[in-house]
Formats: C-alpha cells, sequence, structure tokens
C-alpha cells in the first residue's frame, strides 16, 4: 500500500488542541520546577512574572512568545530547550496607559541572553515603539549565553541599537533586580532612568575576579556594583530601593508622570490646590543672609501641588536637585541649586546630572522651572584637570538646545559664569524672574571690591575699613535687586509669597510654545 493509498489521519478535535495549548501554556507560566522558584525566594527575589503581576494593573498582561524556544545545539542545549527561553515579554497597563515589558527570568538559563531571547526583546522593544508606549526593562541575568557565542553577542547589539533609535521618542526605564555584568550593563546605561534594588542587584563592566586579578583589590559584588554605589557614586542608578514591591511601586508613579511618547504631552490631573494659593512660608524658607544655608527641597515642596514631587538622583551630586511635580495639575521639571550641599555650587556632577534631566524634561515635552541660588562653580584642580569646562558645557548645551517652557527664577545670588548656565534669560529662557533677595553679579561683592579696588586697600590706612567701605559701594552699584530689571535681563522682580501663582500663571501661558529648529542631522554636544 502506497502513501497515497493510506486511510487519512482523523483530525484532531479543536477542543483537544486548546486543552493541549492550555496545558503547554500553564508549563511555560509555572516555569522549569518548583525548587528554582524556591531558590530566587530564597535569595530575597520574586520571580519575573510575580515582578510583572506587581507592575502593572491587575489582570492586564497580555504576554507573546510565550512558546518560543532556542534552536541552539551543542554543549547540551538541544536537550534543554524550555519554554519563553528565560524571558516573559508583553504588555499590559499602568493607570490604565499601555506599557510594555520584558523580564529575564533568572530560573532558565540564570536568565542568561541567547538569540531567541534576544529576539524576543528586539520584537517588544519594536512593538513599544510602534504602539508609541513606555518601555520597562525587568533585568535579571548573567549576560550572554556563552554556549551561544558570538549570536548571543549580536542580540545585545540589537537591543543596543533600539535604545538608542528609541531615545527621546518613548520613555525607557530600566529596573535592575539582580546581576547585569559585562557588555549587558550597557543597555539600562542607554535608558532614562535606571533603578535598583539594594543587596540583590548589581551592574559593574568587570567583575571583582576580574579586578582582583587585574589590579589585586578585593571587594565585593555589592562594593564594585551594588545599589548605594551606583545610586550615590558612579551616578548610574537614579534611584534604590531596600525592597523590590517598594521598587515597583516608585517605577508605577514615575509611569503616571511622564507622557507615553515625545508626541503626547504628560498626563493631567485635576488639581484642588490652588493656582493662586500664597506662598508666605517662603520668606522663612529661605534666609536673607547668602551665606546661610537651607533645603532647597522645602521651596518646591512650597510652590507645587499639594507639596509631592519625585526627586531623581537625589544621593548623587545633591547640590543640585532635580524633580518631577506638578503644577496646577500640569507636570512640570525643576532643576535647583541646593545651598544645604557645597553650598549649592555647580560641580562636574551636578552639571552631568542636570543637563541629563534637562534633555529628558525637553525631549518629552515637560516645561522646566529653574530655581537659581549659586555662588558659581567649584574650584579646584580636580574640579579643572577632570574637565569642568566641558561637564559645565553640557548643561549649557542642554539648556540651550531645549524648546520647552522655561522660566528661571534667582531666589538669592546668582554670580557668574554659573548664573549664565542656569538658564539665565541670555540663553533662552522664556521668562526671567527673580526675588527682592536677589544678586546677580560676576561675583560677590567682597571678591569683586577685592579685585576692583586692591590698590585702595592696600594703600589705605585702615585696608580692613577700607573694604568694608568699598564692599558697600559695590554691592549698592551693582548688586541692588533691580540692577539685572533695569537692564531687562529679569523680566520681573516678584515677592516670595507670589510665586507659585506666578509661575502657574507663567506656565499656563507657554503651554502652547513652539520652536522651528533649524535644518540640522543632530547638534554636537560636549560628552
Amino acid at each position: 500500500m502506497t502513501i497515497a493509498d493510506a486511510p487519512p489521519v482523523p483530525p484532531v478535535p479543536l477542543l483537544d488542541r486548546a486543552a493541549e495549548l492550555a496545558d503547554i501554556k500553564a508549563l511555560a507560566v509555572a516555569g522549569p520546577d518548583e525548587r528554582a522558584t524556591e531558590r530566587q525566594h530564597a535569595k530575597g527575589k520574586l520571580t519575573a512574572r510575580e515582578r510583572i503581576d506587581l507592575l502593572l494593573d491587575a489582570g492586564s498582561f497580555r504576554e507573546i512568545e510565550t512558546l518560543r524556544r532556542h534552536r541552539a545545539s551543542g554543549f547540551g542545549l538541544e536537550d534543554k530547550r524550555p519554554w519563553t527561553d528565560g524571558v516573559v515579554t508583553g504588555w499590559g497597563t499602568v493607570e490604565g496607559r499601555t506599557v510594555f515589558v520584558y523580564a529575564h527570568d533568572f530560573r532558565i538559563f540564570g536568565g542568561a541572553l541567547g538569540e531567541a531571547h534576544a529576539e524576543k526583546i528586539h520584537k517588544v522593544m519594536d512593538l513599544a515603539e510602534a504602539a508609541g508606549a513606555p518601555l520597562v526593562s525587568l533585568n535579571d541575568g548573567a549576560g550572554a549565553r556563552i554556549q551561544e557565542g558570538v549570536s548571543a553577542l549580536a542580540g545585545y547589539g540589537g537591543i543596543f541599537q533600539r535604545n538608542v533609535h528609541n531615545s527621546g521618542v518613548i520613555p525607557q526605564i530600566s529596573v535592575m533586580l539582580g546581576p547585569c555584568a559585562g557588555g549587558a550593563a550597557y543597555s539600562p546605561a542607554l535608558t532614562d532612568f535606571v533603578f535598583m534594588v539594594r543587596e540583590t542587584s548589581q551592574m559593574f563592566i568587570t567583575g571583582p575576579d576580574v579586578v582582583r586579578a587585574v589590579t589585586g583589590e578585593e571587594i565585593s559584588h555589592n562594593g564594585l556594583g551594588g545599589a548605594d554605589v551606583h545610586a550615590a557614586t558612579s551616578g548610574v542608578a537614579a534611584f534604590a530601593y531596600d525592597d523590590e514591591e517598594g521598587c515597583l511601586e516608585d517605577v508605577r508613579h514615575l509611569l503616571s508622570l511622564l507622557p507615553s511618547n515625545n508626541r503626547e504631552t504628560a498626563p493631567r490631573e485635576d488639581c484642588d490646590d490652588p493656582a493662586d494659593r500664597r506662598t508666605d512660608a517662603l520668606v522663612d524658607i529661605v534666609p536673607v543672609n547668602p551665606q546661610q544655608s537651607y533645603d532647597m527641597r522645602r521651596v518646591i515642596e512650597e510652590v507645587v501641588d499639594h507639596g509631592e514631587y519625585f526627586e531623581v538622583q537625589p544621593a548623587w551630586a545633591p547640590n543640585v536637585v532635580c524633580a518631577l511635580a506638578r503644577m496646577d495639575g500640569h507636570v512640570t521639571g525643576f532643576v535647583a541649586n541646593q545651598p544645604a550641599a557645597l553650598a549649592g555650587v555647580l560641580d562636574i556632577h551636578a552639571s552631568e546630572k542636570a543637563a541629563r534631566f534637562v534633555q529628558f524634561c525637553d525631549a518629552f515635552s515637560i516645561p522646566l522651572v529653574t530655581l537659581v541660588d549659586v555662588p558659581g562653580f567649584l574650584p579646584g584642580v580636580d574640579q579643572e584637570h577632570g574637565g569642568i569646562i566641558r561637564h559645565g558645557a553640557k548643561l549649557l548645551y542642554a539648556y540651550c538646545n531645549a524648546t520647552v517652557p522655561r522660566i528661571s527664577l534667582v531666589l538669592r545670588k546668582a554670580y557668574g559664569g554659573a548664573y549664565i548656565v542656569m538658564d539665565s534669560r541670555s540663553i533662552g529662557a522664556d521668562l526671567a524672574l527673580a526675588w527682592p533677595t536677589n544678586e546677580i553679579a560676576v561675583m560677590g561683592a567682597e571678591g569683586a571690591a577685592n579685585v576692583i579696588f586692591r590698590r585702595e586697600i592696600t594703600a589705605a590706612d585702615d585696608p580692613d575699613a577700607m573694604r568694608t567701605q568699598k564692599i558697600k559701594e559695590y554691592t549698592a552699584e551693582l548688586m541692588h535687586p533691580y540692577y539685572a530689571a533695569e537692564r531687562g535681563l529679569v523680566d520681573d522682580v516678584i515677592s516670595p509669597a507670589e510665586t507659585r501663582s506666578v509661575l502657574v500663571d507663567a506656565l499656563g501661558m507657554l503651554r502652547a510654545k513652539y520652536v522651528d529648529l533649524p535644518s540640522r542631522k543632530h547638534g554636537n554636544p560636549p560628552v
């Protein structure tokens, strides 16, 4: 009997196929085995799907490529082909808005990236771009899958290329929930915000063993690349948390403040905090004496809706504060000098931090309010040799390149080049405001008097008395609060009690601002 003569194979009933599919998907969702889940929990870590459930609205997750498996062979891989290939991908909602997500499953190949694993990530990144929705990566992987060789490395290249392609197009957030070593660390570095969890997440290019072999230095995984290291020392991480639940809760909160893409504006919330609410408390918060310290975050609390703001990179470069908040329900970015840390000077790290934040806000149409109280750039050999000129230029470039509504407010002092860099009128601020306590000058009165009147002070019978007299003369002539306003460099001098109402009105006036940029491929910012 030939094949043609063989009786036809009866089709499998659809209900049986559906039952088979349900069984397969149940196995895929359950993961490799219960012991693998127990080992993950024993490390204080959640599974990939537990993390997704915390991130997204309940019941909203729609998984794609659940049944994807690798096709590699050699080193025993052909006998181990688990569903999902170690990464869970799909989309859901956060507060009703679409968000795409991929989560490494450390229980499968240690979350290591192979060819199929990478292609799943590529797919969800492309979908996020096409749908115009944020992308969140939940990272918990052991790097490239060594058994797959160069195919795994090429997979990382595809991720990096998409990170860059989507930069400024959709918000990209990396959440570090486990190890991230070698080239894998560059994907989080290319995204907008990096979240980390203490004790369980680490990032480094070369691990402690390599460091020990090459330099002889002994250091732990957390000491080399833990959450606090990257949040306070390297500046790689924007946020650090004690547990995954708190971390993912704040990821949700950040997403609620961001637009879905660069063609939309951030969602507005109804606000019952009066737009014209007086801010009389600012008189007591900010000392008149320019040498006296205070916490700029209290100023932000007093001005924004209900005193609520979300600070970015609070532990790194604390001499500048960057935060997202709402003004009359509209999301607004705040950049502010922090007199409570290094007197609020600008240094290398503060310039980089603020520049990155300004660029992000500009990319996603978030207006900027700059609160100025800056004595200048930090002097010192380390700063000069470290490239403070180049790094300070990053902030200058970011502000000059920004087309969103920009309002600057000088609270007290604004000296030298730092005044210009902190979004002064001369570099394009739409409105430049000041309090009656402002001192806008090339430098402080004492330093200026010592330079200008050096000969008179030296020749005087009483140099100290002469210095005091000249300081008073310089202050009266060039540092009174209306000097800049008289020359059109400040649009208005306002009472501290009117700060909120003036800012809300100004932001409302500028909401429809449009700037037609010159035709160019792109600028060449200092890096």
